[in-house]
């Protein structure tokens, strides 16, 4: 996500929700509160959110309630939070529809590494789903399995180039940032780590280094690999 991620807050305890929305607003979230689930409804109405966290017992509509309501209208994710830590209460959450289920009180930063979990989930449930193959040229590449063949013999390629042109095939032909590359591709050593796997790789799929025909540099943009 390149916006921070909107967060609703809905709790009936304004000393917490004050709490939590500048914890939480340090930490990179665009933070919206609402004291209970008609005003949190009528936030809903009106922007648009990435998660919500919702407390449980509110006087008025409780928290499942407000829960379902989200489930039913749309797929954003929630996290309940309560005071109440049975058993049977996390069901009764989960079964509602919440996506995760924290019991007061908690350590603002177990709340933080939770959310960021369930919005890491959410991305890569709505990511499209790679492609089966990507052909360019006389190659053929099977993200799934990170197989590379030439005319049917295959190229053998060492984890850290795999997962390079995984991540490019998985977006062919668009531009992938060196910052994606790092943060996806389990290779260290920063961006000159990355320039270094895709010399590496050039040289495998025989790409001429001053003029690529593949694997080519999108200037300001990372490098991109093309089919065409």
């Amino acid at each position: 996500m390149t916006a921070d991620p909107h967060v609703l807050v809905v709790d009936d305890d304004a000393r917490l929700r004050d709490l939590l929305r500048q914890f939480l607003s340090r930490h990179g979230f665009a933070v919206t509160t609402a004291a209970d689930a008609a005003e949190a409804r009528a936030r809903l109405a009106a922007f648009a959110f990435d998660i919500a966290v919702v407390d449980v017992m509110m006087p008025g509509e409780s928290g499942l309630d407000l829960t379902r309501h989200i489930r039913n209208a749309q797929s954003l994710p929630v996290l309940l939070l309560t005071a109440r830590a049975e058993v049977a209460d996390r069901i009764a959450g989960l079964g509602a529809g919440a996506d995760d289920y924290l019991a007061k009180p908690f350590e603002p930063d177990e709340l933080l590494l939770r959310l960021r979990a369930i919005l890491r989930r959410a991305s890569v449930a709505a990511a499209p789903a790679a492609p089966a193959e990507v052909v360019f040229g006389p190659y053929r590449f099977a993200p799934a399995r990170e197989a590379l063949t030439r005319e049917g013999e295959q190229v053998r390629l060492t984890s850290a180039e795999a997962a390079l042109l995984r991540l490019l095939a998985e977006k062919a032909d668009q531009p992938v940032s060196r910052e994606e590359l790092l943060a996806r591709g389990s290779i260290e050593g920063g961006e000159r780590a990355i320039d270094v796997q895709v010399t590496r790789l050039r040289r495998k799929l025989g790409d001429d280094p001053r003029n690529p025909r593949w694997l080519q540099t999108a200037r300001g943009a990372g490098y991109v690999l093309r089919t065409g």
